[in-house]
């Protein structure tokens, strides 16, 4: 049997269609089809213009859909080597102009991203879809990941959105920033977090 090439579509937007690779499942995990959907319809209209964070961006097909749909700035954090092939190979068809790549390790680069946000004094979408803790080595990612949104400073930060399993308790505050919906679609969950309100 003819092995399947892995790859998907972008939805929406003016690079619709186009057909991004994506790494092997070992190396990363795709969001599904029903969570980009309803999070881009969640987004739709805010998004253009917009300064968009990919955290863990594998294909990067989360950015790249926002690209699509007028976001004017995509910032893609990714470390496995594999991964950052497929990834530049997916920018390269749309728009290499409007995308920066930060390789490497998420937890020490989001350094660079807030220096980079506060020099363009911008505002970001951060889009965090960690690999699963039950994938050997990373029993402690999601800790991690909580420590990295409490440092972030909330100058610039438009919205957090967590891509995550649906088991996971993900605390009501985080640092400056509170829970203020989440929505589940089977083993995957979305979380988003906003600035907290002044009570």
């Amino acid at each position: 049997m003819k092995s399947k090439s892995i790859i998907k579509k972008i939805i929406m937007g003016k690079y619709k269609g186009k057909t991004l690779k994506l790494p092997s499942m070992e190396t990363t995990r795709s969001s599904k089809s029903i969570v980009l959907e309803s999070f881009f319809n969640t987004i739709q209209f805010e998004i253009i213009e917009a300064t968009f964070v990919e955290v863990f961006s594998g294909s990067g097909s989360i950015g790249l859909e926002a690209l699509s749909r007028g976001a004017s700035n995509i910032m893609f954090m990714e470390r496995d080597r594999e991964a950052l092939k497929v990834l530049k190979q997916n920018i390269a068809q749309t728009d290499p102009s409007a995308c920066e790549i930060f390789a490497g390790d998420s937890f020490l680069n989001i350094n660079s991203v807030v220096k980079e946000l506060k020099r363009k004094n911008k505002e970001a979408y951060l889009y965090i879809d960690p690999p699963f803790s039950i994938r050997e080595g990373m029993e402690d990612i999601y800790e991690k990941m909580i420590k990295l949104i409490a440092s972030l400073p909330i100058q610039i930060v438009k919205l957090i959105i967590i891509e995550h399993m649906t088991g996971l308790e993900i605390p009501h505050a985080i640092g400056s920033f509170e829970i203020i919906k989440s929505k589940k679609f089977g083993n995957t969950t979305l979380t988003y977090l906003k600035e907290k309100e002044v009570e």
